[in-house]
């Protein structure tokens, strides 16, 4: 280089470089400010005090696993540090001073420490915006211990500390997004709790054993997507706790003891599109289950209970793209044909295993026209409706049975499945007729599929549907054959639901060859709660058939509460008479004069029901509305009737007075006087006839 010649700024940059490498305190490392990473690490080194002569260029310090008590001062090189990492040390408070010196300071790692408590003010005014104190021993956060750095959090941590309780408006964090509580010792969220967290995106609390969210918990929340409250003790899913997550997206619920859904539980978050209720203890899903989830892609049910599906639970889910069923008990649903899946037109995915499906009916899967990826692994499947997938392109199918009826029925499978591309993801293997017991359905010969027996059951009788009279007995029957002598067993549903604890008696005898069971349901002194669907399953080891619904509608005849008493009024006045009466249905209230009902007071519109107080009235009654009134009640269980006479009081008036008359002596005088009034009024002067000389 030629004397004189300034040196060129790259050889420069390279000699400040290996100057501040050679500065590098021991044990720490320093990799330099390579890129934006200016950091000093001195983790897993022992230490209790900072090293000397740190250098002046680093903004990031890792001094993690060693022997820190306190936070510690780096001098001048402080003021300069972004991110602070002291994991696994020995800081078992917090003091506001040690933290004064870090005014850029933006990334605070102090988890796995013995911190105990966070008193108020215990951050210095700083721009802090990630903060991590998990797996502490937190148990108190006293109100105000957070708010010098309210204005610029954006990440908060306290997994794995022993918090037990959460002060009402105890987060006052304007700008956090981002908020962690999981495996503390919360047990209940009071309402209000996060009022003051308005820009909060998401909130994870697992592992809490929370046992009760109080109405309003997550009030002031309207913007946090994502929920995440799995492995709590959470018994069911109501809209109070909801309220106010109107911008919910993600909601987690896994793992906890969920019974139930309130019929309105989504009144408050209709935006969610991501549900998981996996792994509760849900048994019934009724009709409103999912009311107001319009926009919900992905729900998961896996590992309930599930045996009770209301009707039409999930129409109103038009844009579910997964639905995740595993381990539940609904294998009625898809052998009974009740097209449980109508509605979900953009269904993708649809996962059924370990159900207990025993056959796939024609109509199984009705309105999933966009399903492409279908799991039925695990439930033992024996029959398969040739048009059971005709209606889908199906990109995967997973089944795998060997317990298969491979009669005429199932010839169509073979060749389908080779054609769909699903003969690897498909174990197909027969288990009747005893021919082909073992064999793949891949390996059976088309001419082999035959049909010269029917060993599953058949419904040869349904049952009817009847009206009874409420207490009167009822029963309900229905026939099934086989051509096999496999034991037949029957249960009896009632608006989808079995009957556990049914009168039923069972009758079986072979007939031309034929098993024929016949199942007879007896309903005693049946009330109002008996009626409903009914409905019989016949099943035997190739599977089960479902007899059509029989409605039971039970009617009760009327009685009278109110009868119409005999009533005498005067003329102009208004006439009142009761008359209410109960049965099943309710019975209607007719109303009729002397056997009919075209009478004046019908004719002139002074007659008036009032149907709500039960009271009949006629305005400005007159004489011509005298007469026997019939208070009819009646229902489709039949009509009784009760009579009142009204009596209508006219004071009497001359309808033709005294004249008078001139006479001659020796004729005979007549003085005529004619009265009216109801009743007929009687004389109460002489009539006197006289010849006067």
């Amino acid at each position: 280089m030629a004397a004189g010649r300034p040196t060129p700024p790259a050889l420069l940059l390279l000699v400040l470089s290996v100057v501040g490498l050679d500065s590098c305190p021991t044990p720490c490392s320093c990799p330099g400010p390579t890129n934006k990473a200016h950091l000093l690490d001195c983790s897993r080194k022992r230490l209790s005090a900072v090293p000397g002569n740190p250098p002046a260029w680093i903004t990031q310090l890792n001094m993690n696993n060693n022997e820190f008590t306190s936070i510690p001062f780096l001098g001048d090189v402080t003021y300069n540090i972004t991110t602070l990492s002291l994991v696994h040390n020995r800081i078992s408070e917090l003091v506001t001073q040690q933290l004064q010196s870090y005014v850029s300071l933006e990334s605070l790692d102090l988890s796995s420490n013995s911190i105990s408590e966070l008193k108020a003010g215990a951050f210095p005014p700083m721009q802090l915006k990630y903060l991590n104190l998990s797996n502490n021993k937190i148990s108190n956060l006293e109100p105000g211990c957070l708010d010098n750095v309210s204005h610029s959090l954006l990440v908060l941590k306290l997994n794995r500390n022993r918090i037990s309780a959460l002060p009402q408006k105890g987060f006052r964090l304007s700008q956090l997004h981002f908020l962690e509580l999981k495996r503390n010792r919360i047990k209940t969220v009071e309402s209000l709790t996060f009022k003051g967290l308005d820009s909060l995106k998401s909130l994870k609390m697992q592992r809490n054993g929370i046992t009760k969210l109080m109405d309003g918990a997550f009030f002031g929340l309207g913007g946090m997507e994502e929920l995440e409250l799995e492995h709590n003790n959470l018994t069911e899913v109501t809209k109070g706790w909801l309220y106010g997550l109107r911008g919910l997206r993600s909601l987690r619920l896994a793992h906890n003891a969920i019974s139930s859904i309130r019929p309105d539980a989504w009144e408050f978050c209709q935006r969610l599109e991501d549900l998981d209720l996996s792994q509760n203890q849900l048994s019934r899903l009724e009709e409103k289950a999912f009311a107001g989830l319009g926009l919900l892609e992905k729900l998961n049910l896996g590992e309930n209970a599930i045996s009770h599906l209301g009707e039409g639970v999930f129409s109103t889910l038009a844009n579910l793209r997964t639905l995740d069923i595993r381990n539940n008990e609904i294998s009625w649903a898809i052998e009974d044909s009740i097209g449980v899946f109508d509605g979900m037109k953009k269904l993708n995915t649809l996962v059924l295993q370990r159900n207990g499906i025993k056959s796939i009916t024609r109509k199984a899967f009705d309105g999933l026209e966009a399903l492409e990826h279908l799991d039925l692994s695990k439930n033992g499947i024996m029959s398969v409706h040739p048009e059971a997938f005709s209606h889908m392109k199906l990109k995967t199918l997973l089944l795998n049975s060997s317990s298969l009826l491979c009669d005429c029925q199932l010839q169509w499978m073979g060749g389908w499945l080779t054609a769909s591309g699903f003969q690897h993801s498909v174990a197909a293997v027969c288990a009747h007729p005893a021919s082909l017991l073992g064999r793949p359905v891949l390996s059976v010969s088309p001419d082999l599929f035959v049909c010269d027996d029917f060993p599953k059951p058949r419904i040869a009788e349904h049952p009817e549907t009847m009206v009874a009279l409420r207490g009167t007995n009822v029963t309900l029957s229905c026939r099934a054959t086989s051509s096999s002598d496999s034991s037949m067993s029957t249960a009896w549903r009632k608006d989808g639901e079995l009957l556990y604890d049914a009168q039923v008696q069972n009758f079986a005898r072979y007939q031309q060859g034929e098993l024929v069971y016949t199942t007879v349901l007896h309903l005693l002194n049946v009330n109002f709660t008996d009626e409903g669907r009914y409905q019989c399953v016949v099943t035997n080891h190739f599977g089960s058939n479902y007899s059509s619904w029989a409605k039971l509608t039970v009617n009760e005849l009327p009685s009278f509460l109110k009868t119409p008493m005999d009533l005498t009024i005067r003329t102009g006045t208004m006439a009142r008479l009761e008359c209410a009466a109960e049965g099943h249905p309710a019975p209607q209230i007719a109303w009729q004069k002397d056997g009919g009902t075209d009478f004046p007071a019908a004719r002139e519109r002074r007659m008036h029901v009032m149907p709500d107080d039960d009271i009949f009235f006629i305005a400005n009654v007159k004489t011509e509305d005298m007469g026997v009134y019939s208070c009819t009640a009646q229902n489709a269980a039949g009509s009784l009737s009760a009579n009142a006479t009204l009596t209508v009081l006219e004071t009497p008036s001359f309808l033709r007075p005294l004249e008078d008359r001139t006479v001659a002596r020796g004729e005979t005088a007549v003085l005529q006087c004619i009265a009216g009034g109801s009743p007929a009024p009687a004389s109460t002067g002489p009539r006197t006839t006289g010849r006067w000389s």
